[in-house]
């Protein structure tokens, strides 16, 4: 995402969890205009309040009272829905966060575009889950893959920087190599392929296996963005698969992430949102650490699998060898591999 707060090590290398941030995945609602195949959030644990302008200004301000530089992602449902996110944008700005993101389904209700400028937000992200009309509107819904590039088309024409998500299932994973020439048509600055999440609708029971195998992703990913990093598009995408001999670390444990939903849970760690053991909760709008078991208490178990919450609640990406050891590990979902467009001069995150 941008603005993860995350500090490059060299040129094509992953990227370590930065001790001097703090990132905030804010999600100001949870409604959405569409129905993707793939949505992760869950309304019997995140709620349907809308939540009020003054209460978005006040859950800002837990973050910003400290000596660290915080890093903002506006989300939904579809942000854009809230007709107030532009003024939630602005009062962010004006509170000091170091970068303000919002990720978009690219209907842009509530004529977003006007409400806001390219000085008010570092990155309006789009997402998208094909190359392909078909593809696309198979995963998100009809109609979404042109809304889509015509919105992509109005943010680049107003001069936002712009950055497209594409979450690779095995239900688009053929299209993803065409996603560079496409991305480099339509003047993106940056490209983001997530890993699907078993949580929220993917977490229910299928008949066909979403996510990629280890050996499709590490065939497959590292391939593509270079692909697109040649073209001059900076590529961010999960380390997902560890060998045995590195080291597994988490991010729960050394970094500020905070994912806020709008019944005022909050957690440390993605994969833990489909259950009510956050680590933080708003109440009376202070943040409150929570006392009973939680997330937290799961970050410190050492699995000879890395990530813990991986074998919880997406163990099927793990295999293991005859006498019983993993074949490898699971990195903790927020570690990334960044690939620097070669040719791009354009304005960056701060990751």
């Amino acid at each position: 995402m941008p603005g993860l707060g995350l500090t490059s090590v060299c040129m094509n290398k992953t990227v370590s969890f930065s001790k001097h941030s703090v990132n905030v995945f804010f999600h100001i609602l949870t409604k959405c205009n569409l129905s993707c195949r793939h949505c992760y959030i869950n309304p019997s644990q995140h709620g349907n309040e809308i939540l009020p302008i003054e209460t978005i200004i006040n859950w800002l301000g837990a973050f910003t009272n400290t000596n660290k530089k915080a890093n903002l992602i506006f989300l939904g449902g579809e942000p854009t829905l809230h007709p107030e996110l532009g003024h939630a944008v602005k009062a962010a700005k004006q509170m000091g966060y170091a970068s303000v993101t919002i990720d978009t389904n690219g209907y842009l209700f509530c004529d977003i575009l006007t409400k806001i400028t390219p000085d008010d937000v570092d990155f309006i992200s789009f997402s998208l889950d094909g190359a392909t009309k078909k593809t696309n509107d198979r995963i998100r819904g009809d109609g979404c893959y042109d809304t889509c590039i015509s919105g992509i088309k109005q943010a680049v024409r107003r001069k936002f920087n712009t950055s497209l998500i594409f979450t690779i299932s095995n239900e688009n994973v053929h299209e993803l190599s065409l996603m560079p020439p496409l991305i480099k048509d339509l003047g993106i600055d940056r490209f983001f392929i997530q890993v699907i999440g078993m949580r929220g609708k993917s977490a229910k029971p299928k008949k066909d296996r979403l996510q990629v195998d280890r050996n499709t992703w590490l065939s497959l990913i590292p391939a593509v963005a270079a692909q697109a990093a040649d073209m001059g598009i900076t590529v961010t995408y999960p380390k997902v698969f560890l060998n045995n001999s590195d080291v597994f670390e988490c991010a729960g444990r050394v970094a500020d992430n905070y994912f806020i939903f709008p019944n005022g849970r909050v957690y440390r760690c993605p994969l833990c949102e489909d259950y009510p053991i956050h680590s933080f909760e708003f109440i009376d709008n202070r943040l409150k650490k929570r006392s009973k078991i939680t997330e937290e208490d799961l970050f410190a178990l050492d699995i000879a699998e890395g990530c813990v919450m991986n074998k919880l609640v997406q163990p099927d990406n793990l295999s293991y060898n005859k006498d019983g050891t993993p074949g490898y590990k699971i990195a903790c979902c927020l570690l990334k591999e960044e690939v620097p467009g070669v040719k791009s001069n354009k304005k960056g995150t701060p990751c």
